[in-house]
């Protein structure tokens, strides 16, 4: 069933100009970041009458929805921005999916920067590689972090520097650049998925439908946390997202693999690759770190478990309690 959602401004440059390019931006209390993303897409060098941006807020609480109005008026492409109350990913990604106009959508998270040249990239390679149904770009190196951004950044990009993971991985959206046809041709996100993994399931069954999925050699940025106590939050929520994805579909990760100790092995193996990136020794924390991202994601995925566990037995009770009323009226 379609989301509900509010189209709240819409803007065409030229009617008669069909985009090339959908650039999907779902965004939820982006307010602090949002600017940078927003003018990274303005300076973008694809020509941008071929480009279309829509904008879906889910239900921001903080200024988000009126920072992206008020950007609106500085952009000369078509633009469209939605609004809903809190829906998750899926559904706010679908209303990207069900109103595209391009042949391409690339998906544009609150807290990332684009190059100048990352929709040119983007779409010179899907255009070059019509089997391939989503092209996940590389993770730029930021110099502006402190400790726990570092370690955080070294890890996708230590990550993406083995090619080739992203044969057998399912990669997130930030970044990556999905052919209209692919996505709709499976039925797009899956709306039900509780939280994060959206992306991961609908990777799978766009693989499964029997499209490739590759990594370009365009990049972006992403502004990482810079605190401990914002990490734990994120990496918790991941795992509670994950849960419902691992209930849905088991052979998209293997669980063993984000334990605590499972983490420090990892950390353990890339942070010689780190350190030879880039000389710092803080590098060698990487053990440390991969290990308290697996704890909070165990955390989340623990608890999301017990949630639901918990909710179907009382589901079982009121139904049992209800039969019960029927069979003695």
């Amino acid at each position: 069933m379609p989301i509900r959602s509010r189209l709240v401004v819409s803007k065409n440059i030229d009617m008669k100009i069909t985009p090339k390019v959908t650039i999907g931006v779902c965004v939820r209390n982006c307010g602090e970041k949002i600017v940078g993303a927003i003018n990274s897409i303005i300076r973008q060098d694809f020509p941008h009458k071929l480009i279309e941006v829509i904008f879906v807020d889910d239900g921001s609480q903080d200024a988000t929805l009126s920072i992206i109005k008020k950007y609106v008026s500085q952009m000369d492409m078509q633009v469209k921005v939605f609004h809903h109350t809190w829906k998750g990913l899926g559904p706010s990604r679908n209303v990207v999916v069900e109103n595209a106009t391009g042949e391409f959508i690339i998906w544009v998270d609150g807290d990332m920067v684009l190059p100048r040249d990352h929709v040119q990239k983007q779409v010179k390679f899907m255009e070059a590689n019509p089997d391939v149904g989503i092209a996940k770009a590389r993770y730029g190196f930021s110099l502006n972090d402190n400790l726990v951004g570092m370690l955080e950044n070294l890890s996708y990009i230590i990550n993406d520097r083995d090619s080739s993971k992203i044969e057998s991985n399912y990669p997130g959206t930030g970044g990556a650049i999905y052919r209209v046809n692919a996505i709709r041709q499976i039925g797009g996100f899956d709306d039900n998925l509780t939280g994060v993994g959206e992306d991961q399931d609908v990777a799978f069954r766009i693989k499964k439908a029997g499209w490739l999925v590759k990594r370009s050699d365009a990049f972006f940025f992403e502004i990482r946390e810079q605190d401990w106590d914002d990490l734990w939050r994120k990496y918790c929520w991941y795992g509670y997202g994950n849960y419902f994805l691992y209930r849905k579909n088991k052979s998209i990760f293997k669980l063993c693999m984000m334990t605590p100790l499972a983490g420090f092995l990892t950390g353990l193996f890339h942070s010689f690759s780190a350190y030879k990136l880039t000389g710092k020794a803080a590098a060698f924390l990487l053990p440390l770190h991969y290990f308290f991202k697996n704890s909070a994601w165990l955390y989340g995925f623990l608890r999301a478990y017990f949630t639901s566990k918990n909710l179907s037995k009382l589901i079982r009770k009121k139904t049992h309690s209800f039969r019960n009323i029927l069979k003695y009226n």
